[in-house]
């Protein structure tokens, strides 16, 4: 038997080429049948013929709430509430303190916090008692890098929204979680520095980490299913840092 057989799991951001569609092919192969969110249609599809008929697409902006309440229409559609969700969707963009505009502000913490709270909340009506919520947040809330204020600030908020949650919902049997990725070889890193760079880009990330390499989007997705199923049990309001030791050692 596989640890979510039978369960019902949600992942926003569940089409990028990255934590999201990694984490969404570990909880199917776990058992789970997973609804992929997330604004590119032609990645959720792409995702989808990967992963195979444990997932569905559900194309959606985390910050319209009309969107979200779509998605969770087809998971009450399924008749089975919802047992995993992984509130993963983010943005980010490299600036400093200087050059950082309003507009820059709002685009970040509209996606990393408004739309993880909305995520959530929409959620609460579907979520089965001993369900598990995962937060996305990133060592980048505690390691001060330049250039990244206003992503690692949301990062932060998303890291106390966990504890808060994890409080306020524990009295339905509902654990609510955090994982926190160091830097991690996605799609992502490209569209930050531009693909001339991001091959120098990882390896300065890489040097900086313990273990002497950045990780993979599949390591992230095997702490997501260690949180998702009932191995993780006891674990409540944490924050798992899945960084090959950066801030850590």
């Amino acid at each position: 038997m596989q640890r979510l057989d039978g369960k019902t799991a949600v992942i926003t951001g569940g089409g990028t080429r990255g934590i999201g569609r990694a984490s969404a092919a570990r909880l199917a192969a776990e058992g789970a049948h997973v609804f992929l969110v997330g604004r590119r249609t032609a990645e959720l599809d792409e995702a989808v013929e990967q992963i195979g008929p444990a997932a569905t697409a559900v194309p959606a902006d985390i910050t319209v709430p009309a969107d979200l309440d779509r998605v969770y229409d087809a998971v009450r559609a399924r008749g089975k509430g919802l047992d995993v969700l992984f509130a993963n969707a983010a943005t980010a963009s490299f600036a400093t303190l200087e050059q950082i505009t309003e507009e820059d502000y709002d685009r970040i913490f509209e996606v990393n916090v408004k739309g993880t709270l909305l995520t959530v909340q929409k959620a609460l009506p579907l979520l089965n008692e001993g369900a598990s919520v995962i937060l996305n947040a990133s060592t980048a809330a505690e390691n001060g890098t330049p250039a990244f204020g206003a992503f690692s600030a949301s990062k932060a908020a998303v890291r106390s929204f966990a504890r808060t949650w994890a409080n306020e919902l524990k009295g339905r049997g509902i654990r609510v979680n955090a994982i926190s990725p160091g830097p991690i070889d996605t799609s992502g890193i490209t569209e930050l520095v531009g693909e001339q760079n991001a091959a120098a880009a990882k390896a300065a990330m890489g040097a900086g980490v313990a273990i002497g390499r950045i990780g993979r989007p599949e390591e992230v997705a095997a702490a997501v299913a260690f949180l998702a199923s009932d191995d993780s049990s006891y674990v409540l309001g944490s924050n798992l840092y899945v960084d090959g030791g950066e801030n850590q050692i």
